[in-house]
């Protein structure tokens, strides 16, 4: 359930004591390397028989990691000479649950979970991948590139099964040519030679069928196209393979510079090619046949809405030709997109329109070749990729999926007789599905109470009850022990980055395994973010934040508001976890010391909150999130004594692009912000993200106008600071030159670029976070005050 926004207000503020004695913390601190806070714990797995766990943590001061075991009170070091032995988070368990792969250090292993028996399968592999056991348990299937290989346990022998090649099968009769069927006709030795030369290379393929010890032949697939993934069946009888042509257009590619080189010398990178440029070519999928070495294509005609533009009147209204025939459709990732049930007798397939508004899951007649849609998704905005996790159950006849359908993420099965069930419902979002072995339990992060407090739930399909099995408020992620009985949770606080728990699967309380913090960093006290939930007068619900001030307020004073705006790609940062912003967190922290009050707020477009608010921005970037800002700025005003004469704003990323707009479309109200790293041409930004929101430049250019900042550089009045790292690979450092350029031209007063040679997106020195934090911190000192 979630709380209303006025009992909140009410419920929520309570300032703990720590709060009320902050320990004051320096811009030079808080900007230090985070190794001073304590490492975190990193990738974190269970022993194979349930008893132990073991994780790996970053060395202070280096970049070289060690494994320990996690014990409470104190974590024992795991020598080198034990690492041979150990288990590893990527495990791949067999029906019966009493064998598992691991993939360790790019290698795989098999251990007997009734032994504890390790059996090493690979040794020195490149590129070794999607690891799965056979249909009858015997052998370990996995792919090399693109060959599949299977380990078989009782002679060790890793042997071929199928390898698909993009090149002409060299056996194949050649391309009509007349001059060659002259030569033949004239040149009586060159026709022996090659009859005898195919005749050898016929023989020698009668013999290789009829030896077992032979490898099987390659699939060729020919030289016009790219193999961009497969999927094998357990029962070894079919590959599912999906092609794109070779001759896509891959859009034009700029070139990064790098001036602060070793060499001494300008370098320079390939860049990404920019929206619409880069078009997703359609993909095919073909289905072999291993036994008869048949090739076919699996139409996607009969996907419902193929061949239905949603974007026709658009591209009407512009003049742009229609579409003739399907839309283009892809299958993404062949290691999640392409499931097979575990006897290899059904398939299911992951499809999406590359206009991002339809997926569909389809299952496929092995036998006629044809796929059979089960699912569709659509959406007039986009689809939400986070929600498509799927897969079956042990049954091999019961499929699971998530889909937003409902307006949340939630979790269906879909049975033999093709009735499809809701497991969970309601206004929050199941995530990070995974099962138990008799299919009776499905586990996932659910976030049921509120949308920022996370734990794991657990639903029963017999009667769909759901329960929350750990109480921590902040879980990241979980797995799972090998005997079911517990789980391995990573959870985190505000101040505190993940750390590991077990919990029983029945409940109860968690035994808590790490504390990484430091000694300094554990000693001090912090201002807890109060999360609070802003009334919208827009009619969207409470925007949620947080919120950072004074314990007391000083009667009859007007403190300085700063907004705080989060990055997006699709991301919540009003949570009860350790924030990506663990740093903008101290220098709230320290904002708070000076005077000011802060609030960072999940705006409209943040993950967490269901479709409506995911997709309010569609063709309209900017303005809603605006909306929920200014929201936030009157309600600082009017309940914790803001000052809206003295407003400030930062962020990086979509943060940066946000400052923007609050500076340039909403002047009398933001007196001054930073924009880091921002975009400010959404025109120049990748296709894979811009494109959900704004369509494509050419389709859709008044969503790019509307949504640019660029296109109201002359709105701006306040004080704007703007800091990009000029080998920013994801937003160009390009961005911020136009902007400065169209600010020079339009006479600007009061803004300044600042830029760091050696900076990618994400800064990594701490002399550049700290002279970055320091420019924000004057600006608000020199004109907020």
């Amino acid at each position: 359930m979630r709380l209303s926004a006025l009992p909140l207000l009410a419920a929520i503020w309570t300032i703990s004591g720590a709060a009320s004695a902050a320990t004051p913390i320096s811009l030079d601190q808080a900007m230090a390397h985070p190794d001073w806070i304590g490492t975190p714990v990193e990738n974190a797995w269970w022993s194979w028989d349930s008893k132990q766990v073991f994780y790996k943590q970053k060395r202070t001061g280096s970049q070289l990691r060690d494994t320990f075991q996690a014990l409470p009170g104190a974590a024992r070091k795991i020598s080198d000479t034990e690492l041979a032995n150990l288990d590893s988070e990527r495990v791949v368990y067999n029906r019966e649950r009493n064998r598992a792969i691991l993939l360790r250090n790019g290698d795989l292993f098999e251990r007997d979970l009734k032994t504890g028996a390790l059996t090493q399968v690979t040794r020195g592999s490149t590129g070794l991948a999607a690891p799965q056991y056979s249909a009858d348990g015997r052998a370990i299937q996995f792919r090399v590139g693109h060959e599949w290989l299977s380990w078989n346990r009782a002679d060790h022998l890793v042997s071929p099964v199928a390898a698909a090649r993009a090149t002409k099968d060299p056996a194949a009769a050649p391309d009509e040519d007349a001059l060659r069927d002259l030569q033949l006709r004239l040149i009586s030795t060159l026709k022996r030679q090659k009859d005898d030369r195919d005749a050898g290379r016929a023989r020698a393929e009668e013999e290789r069928r009829a030896d077992p010890t032979r490898a099987p032949a390659p699939i060729y697939l020919g030289d016009k196209v790219v193999i961009e993934g497969s999927a094998l069946s357990p029962d070894g009888h079919y590959l599912i393979v999906v092609t794109a042509p070779k001759s896509a257009d891959k859009g034009r590619i700029g070139k990064l510079p790098r001036y602060v080189t070793e060499s001494g010398y300008e370098e320079f990178d390939d860049q990404r090619p920019r929206v619409g440029r880069n078009m997703p070519p359609e993909h095919t999928v073909k289905l072999v046949d291993l036994s008869t070495r048949q090739v076919r294509d699996l139409s996607f005609d009969v996907l419902p809405g193929v061949a239905n533009d949603p974007l026709a009147a658009m591209r009407a209204e512009r003049k742009l030709p229609a579409l003739k025939g399907n839309r283009v459709v892809r299958v993404d990732d062949d290691g999640e997109t392409i499931q097979w049930n575990g006897n290899g007798t059904q398939v299911a397939v992951l499809l999406r329109a590359v206009d991002n508004k339809d997926r569909w899951i389809a299952t496929v007649d092995l036998k006629d070749a044809k796929f059979k849609p089960v699912h569709r998704l659509t959406d007039p905005a986009w689809v939400n990729s986070g929600s498509n996790e799927f897969g079956w159950l042990n049954d091999n006849s019961t499929l699971w999926y998530l889909s937003e359908e409902s307006g949340y993420s939630h979790l269906y099965t879909l049975g033999a007789d093709g009735k499809a069930r809701a497991l969970t419902q309601g206004k929050w979002e199941a995530t990070r599905i995974d099962w138990s072995a008799d299919g009776a339990n499905a586990y996932m992060l659910c976030n049921p109470k509120a949308p920022g407090t996370y734990e794991v739930c657990t639903v029963n399909t017999r009667d769909g009850k759901l329960r929350e099995v750990t109480a921590l408020e902040g879980v990241e992620q979980y797995a799972l022990s090998p005997d079911q009985r517990k789980l391995l949770v990573h959870y985190s606080s505000s101040y505190m980055p993940a750390q590991l728990a077990t919990v029983p699967v029945s409940g109860g309380a968690a035994v808590k395994l790490t504390d990484t913090r430091s000694a300094e960093f554990k000693a001090r006290s912090w201002i807890e973010p109060q999360i609070v939930a802003v009334p919208s007068t827009h009619g969207a619900g409470p925007i949620y934040g947080k919120l950072y001030r004074p314990a007391t307020l000083e009667a009859g004073k007007q403190y300085p508001i700063v907004m705080f705006v989060h990055g997006a790609g699709y991301l919540q940062n009003v949570s009860k976890r350790y924030p990506v912003y663990f740093r903008e967190q101290m220098f709230h922290n320290l904002l708070v010391e000076k005077g000011y009050i802060v609030l960072d707020m999940d705006y409209r477009a943040s993950k967490g909150y269901g479709r409506d608010w995911r997709t309010a921005i569609y063709r309209q970037m900017g303005y809603p999130e605006l909306e929920d800002y200014v929201d936030g700025v009157n309600w600082m005003a009017a309940n914790h004594q803001g000052d809206l004469k003295n407003v400030g704003v930062y962020g990086g990323s979509y943060g940066g692009f946000m400052t923007f707009m609050a500076l340039m479309r909403e002047p009398e109200l933001f007196k001054s912000g930073a924009a880091l790293r921002p975009v400010t041409d959404w025109t120049t930004y990748n296709h894979e993200y811009t494109a959900n929101i704004l369509n494509t430049p050419d389709l859709d250019p008044e969503a790019y106008r509307k949504s640019s900042p660029i296109e109201y550089a002359d709105k701006l009045k306040g004080n704007l600071l703007i800091s990009h790292g000029m080998v920013d690979d994801n937003v160009f450092y390009q961005d911020s030159v136009r902007m400065a350029q169209r600010l020079i031209e339009l006479k600007k007063d009061h803004w300044e670029l600042a830029s760091y040679p050696l900076e990618r997106h994400a800064f990594v020195q701490p002399e550049s976070w700290y002279d970055q934090y320091r420019r924000i911190y004057q600006l608000f000192e020199r004109t907020l005050k």
